[in-house]
């Protein structure tokens, strides 16, 4: 009676957020216990409790609360306009510091949209004025934006690591990584562009900037050094967990916001309010895919794919493929981290025990979901690129523009299947 009581208050809470995707994943669950399984409803309330009182979980709303504050501080703003001389050294200019400026607010942002939104809305008005191509500033914004849940920290990775019991910290280093590689691919691929299309690029911005000037002007970005040793450096270096350094990452983000003098307490209302809503709404959806993973998991479904997937003769790289497809099919009618929710359960199991790393896998998985966000009519980024652009570019522009970019994040997907010591590199190198 007890657990029927929790399940039903932990529903009522799912509705009351408004999300109706986490109410369906929940009753699905439910409906899937009662018909398919035997299992008390007790077993389910105590697994659902465990993971909402898990110590992974608590750096969730964290490191919303850092985003908030950080987007108060104006932190973007400032790292753009430091290493905006630095990168358009480069040749393409201001479209390579859109990728560096994004890489960079990726390293302390975890969010893709958050990237995406926070870089776009400074560089877009700038760019268009100095004359570049819109059609090529869409889509370096497109495109550098994924690396928002890529490069660590990610929201999409604790969420992933806090609900298959994955080592966060080991998720965050294997991201750095391929991180890493995306960006450069994109860089090589803008620098090649604009040296075929030389009017990609206005004659003023493609002279070279003395490296001198260049470097002292990029040490404006001091903030963001000291946030993302507070956050990731605690990590790699073993001194914190994911969620300590979140919280670490938090209280050195109001330092720095009373140091600029752009944090007061009438402001605090407000990101709090912010954070509540952006995390409830998350953790409604959380919630209900909680409750339907237990759920598939106590019935034989991952068992029998496994022995459909023995009887057919495919090959795990087959079965990976057919995942990988599975999920860019989804990415085009869901959002991604809905996505995320709904496939795990029944993935996860046949994607382990067919013998792949359940770290590997993670990171293999967030670059499905930034080629997602990337995908019509749902991709999350393109939908925040035509509001950055105040409606200028309709979504099929905005997507035949990000096409370059899914193709090269296609291509690294490929790359990091194919050799997975690329991902793996630096895992065994964490503590936590």
């Amino acid at each position: 009676m007890t657990a029927s009581i929790i399940l039903f208050t932990v529903i009522l809470f799912i509705l009351a957020t408004g999300n109706y995707i986490g109410t369906a994943l929940a009753f699905i669950g439910l409906a899937i216990l009662t018909l398919y399984t035997d299992v008390p409803y007790q077993v389910v309330a105590n697994g659902l409790w465990h993971l909402l009182d898990s110590y992974t979980f608590a750096a969730i709303p964290l490191y919303f609360l850092l985003g908030e504050v950080i987007a108060v501080t104006g932190i973007a703003q400032r790292i753009f306009g430091a290493i905006a001389p630095l990168f358009s050294r480069l040749p393409g200019g201001l479209l390579q510091s859109n990728i560096g400026t994004c890489a960079l607010f990726a390293a302390i942002s975890g969010s893709s949209t958050a990237t995406t939104a926070a870089i776009g809305s400074i560089a877009y008005d700038e760019l268009i004025e100095r004359g570049y191509s819109s059609r090529s500033l869409i889509g370096s914004l497109a495109g550098g934006g994924t690396l928002g849940i890529l490069i660590p920290p990610s929201t999409v990775l604790i969420l992933y690591g806090a609900l298959q019991q994955v080592s966060v910290g080991k998720l965050f280093v294997s991201g750095i990584i391929p991180g890493i590689i995306v960006a450069l691919s994109y860089m090589v691929y803008i620098g090649v562009q604009a040296k075929l299309k030389p009017d990609l690029t206005p004659q003023e911005d493609t002279k070279i900037i003395p490296l001198g000037k260049a470097l002292k002007k990029s040490m404006e970005a001091w903030p963001f050094f000291i946030l993302m040793a507070s956050v990731l450096g605690t990590v790699v270096a073993g001194l914190a967990t994911a969620t300590e350094a979140a919280a670490i990452g938090v209280i050195a983000a109001l330092v720095l916001a009373a140091f600029f003098k752009r944090f007061t307490l009438s402001t605090v209302p407000d990101v709090l309010w912010r954070t509540l809503s952006t995390f409830s709404s998350l953790a409604s959806i959380f919630i209900g895919a909680a409750i339907l993973a237990q759920a598939v998991a106590f019935t034989d479904l991952p068992d029998y794919l496994m022995t459909v997937i023995t009887e057919a003769g495919l090959g795990r790289y087959a079965v990976i493929a057919l995942i990988y497809l599975t999920y860019l099919v989804l990415g085009c009618f869901f959002e991604p981290m809905s996505m995320m929710f709904i496939t795990l359960p029944v993935v996860y199991p046949v994607v382990t025990q067919l013998g792949f790393d359940p770290v590997w896998f993670g990171i293999v998985m967030v670059m499905v979901i930034e080629i997602a966000v990337l995908t019509p009519p749902l991709g999350m980024n393109l939908f925040v690129l035509m509001t950055v652009s105040k409606g200028r570019h309709s979504l099929m522009e905005t997507a035949v523009a990000a096409i370059p970019y899914w193709v090269i994040l296609l291509s690294c997907l490929v790359v990091f299947t194919l050799f997975p010591g690329i991902v793996l590199f630096l895992s065994d190198k964490v503590i936590y």
